[in-house]
């Protein structure tokens, strides 16, 4: 999972995890896997609608064959160039 041809400005990969084990969960599920760098992670995914036990179980059967590419995006004030930080820190 090395495609990074939608990344976003400003978003910087945090993990990407090969998902080994999905459990539902009344209004969603838990997914847990491996990181690329071997960490162990757990994704907790809730539904804001209700499915149906044939429906949930078909999207339990989608996720445990799925790898996730969890990034994120730093608060403005850390987007900023380093010698902008530096000279409002010194002058504070």
């Amino acid at each position: 999972m090395n495609t990074d041809k939608n990344a976003g400005e400003g978003f910087v990969p945090v993990a990407d995890i090969e998902v080994d084990a999905v459990r539902p969960e009344r209004s969603g599920f838990v997914l847990q896997g491996r990181g690329a760098d071997r960490a162990e992670y757990r994704v907790e995914m809730r539904l804001d609608i209700p499915v149906d036990q044939q429906t949930q179980a078909v999207l339990g059967e989608l996720l445990a064959q799925s790898e996730l590419r969890i990034k994120r995006r730093a608060p403005a004030s850390m987007r900023r160039p380093a010698k902008l930080r530096q000279r409002k820190s010194v002058g504070s």
